[in-house]
């Protein structure tokens, strides 16, 4: 009774159109407002203006008098801008195929990082780099591929572990998971002690820091996290479907395992794409989906688009205390994940175990 109240007690309880499209612009200023921030701050601070001065002497049919130091633009367009990019495309996808991940195993504990996926999409993108591929544009695709691939083996290694008979347990999908994790992790870790070359951006890979800068790794990933940020919005009613459980979800007519199979795959091409260039971070496919089903409910409809924006949001802000913390050093965002992850974590085991004994 007190977990159905409180899916109930959201701020869509009402399903007003009005209250619907407040909460999206709210979702949507937040981002802008934290890309904003992140482009600005650093070792050097650059104003909104000349941002937005810089940015508009890109285009060809503006003629602007720059009245900001020259190096502004170099800062602005070769490093930051970048690399806010790419962690906010990162934070969008893990997000997204954090709440899907959720929504398929009916848990509210299944993310990217807890159950292992990150680490295979991470082994996967490690041994991609191993094969020494030329550092080309072409060479990059072929990063998130393999990120790809080791993101489905690991995620079907999990499930079938985790499963018992028609169902999979929390206990078993977490162990399974930290299972899966460890040996993933352990065979990155042999992979780097085989080269000194690829040692130092395999570290980079399992802090959750992105070892590779400008433009090329954001340009290799954005196909992979679009065409999963499309799929995943799709799958919201298929998502809503599976909640009835099963056995009722397919008297309603939805093939379920072919239903199973497409979320896996999508949300697995997301994370690859997530991974592959940003390293294994952890708990932001967690946190984000969790918040957003307390404020606006279990509706996957709404809940995958607005952890897609709102996990942006939130991995610009890890990142942005990732570099100012230690300034003029910068911390892997990984860590900065992590330590805010971690306890929120036990704070959701604390509040399942007092649903589940009220």
């Amino acid at each position: 009774m007190g977990v159905a109240c409180l899916t109930h007690a959201t701020l869509f309880s009402s399903d007003t159109d009005a209250m619907k499209i407040s909460v999206y612009l709210l979702a949507i200023l937040l981002l802008i407002f934290c890309l904003m921030i992140s482009v600005a701050v650093g070792a050097v601070f650059i104003s909104i203006p000349a941002i937005g001065g810089i940015l508009l002497s890109q285009l060809s049919f503006t003629s602007i008098v720059p009245d900001w130091p020259a190096s502004f633009a170099t800062i602005l367009l070769e490093v930051r801008l970048p690399h806010t990019l790419l962690i906010a495309l990162t934070g969008a996808a893990l997000a997204g195929s954090g709440a899907a991940y959720q929504g398929l195993f009916r848990n509210p504990l299944a993310d990217p990082y807890l159950i292992g996926v990150a680490s295979g999409a991470g082994l996967g993108a490690v041994l991609g780099l191993s094969l020494r591929w030329p550092e080309t544009l072409l060479g990059f695709y072929l990063i998130p591929f393999f990120a790809f691939i080791g993101a489905l083996v690991t995620v079907a290694l999990v499930y079938n572990l985790a499963r018992v008979a028609r169902t999979v347990p929390l206990t078993t999908l977490i162990l399974a998971g930290v299972a899966v994790g460890a040996f993933t992790s352990s065979a990155t870790s042999f992979l780097t002690l085989q080269s000194n070359e690829l040692f130092y951006r395999a570290l980079s890979f399992l802090l959750g820091g992105s070892p590779v800068s400008g433009w090329d790794p954001v340009l290799a990933a954005l196909p992979y996290m679009l065409v999963g940020f499309v799929l995943l919005t799709f799958s919201g009613h298929i998502l809503n479907v599976l909640q009835f459980g099963e056995e009722q979800a397919q008297q309603l007519g939805l093939p379920v395992e072919r239903a199973k199979i497409f979320v896996i795959v999508v949300a697995s091409l997301t994370t690859a794409g997530a991974v592959a260039f940003s390293g294994v971070i952890g708990f932001v496919g967690l946190i984000v989906p969790h918040t957003i089903r307390i404020l606006v409910g279990a509706d996957y409809r709404h809940l995958i688009p607005l952890s897609i924006l709102g996990g942006g949001s939130a991995l610009l802000l890890a990142d942005l205390l990732a570099r100012i913390l230690l300034a003029p050093q910068s911390l892997p965002v990984g860590i900065v994940t992590a330590l805010i992850g971690a306890p929120f974590f036990l704070w959701i085991l604390r509040r399942a175990k007092r649903q589940v004994f009220w």
